[in-house]
């Protein structure tokens, strides 16, 4: 799965949103930060029901979680951590009888 896509989608629900007068994310490391300057009178907790309403909207029909963690206010400009990251369980049989397997587990196999 290409995450530049959902990305993408991601950093254009933000900037569309009123709460939000810009965002871009940069990696640095490896590690991708978000970078959101709010508009005038919204604060923080405007910014995170935007990242979750955008982040949902970016990974909706796709099996991806997200995480998001505030780092620091760099003058106007809130910075998070923030990553898309596919589950690490696993998500089928693959018939070898494994230990694991996603068929022993009750609440892992729904029909």
């Amino acid at each position: 799965m290409d995450l530049s896509v959902v990305w993408n989608h991601f950093i254009a629900g933000l900037n569309q949103l009123e709460a939000i007068k810009s965002a871009y994310y940069k990696k640095t490391a490896g590690i991708p930060f978000l970078y959101i300057e709010p508009a005038p009178g919204h604060g923080q907790d405007e910014i995170g029901k935007a990242l979750r309403l955008s982040a949902a909207a970016a990974m909706k029909g796709k099996k991806l979680h997200c995480n998001t963690v505030f780092v620091r206010l760099d003058g106007p400009v809130y910075v998070y951590r923030h990553r898309f990251f596919v589950p690490q369980r696993k998500m089928f049989c693959c018939g070898n009888q494994c230990q694991d397997c996603i068929r022993l587990d009750p609440g892992g196999f729904k029909h």
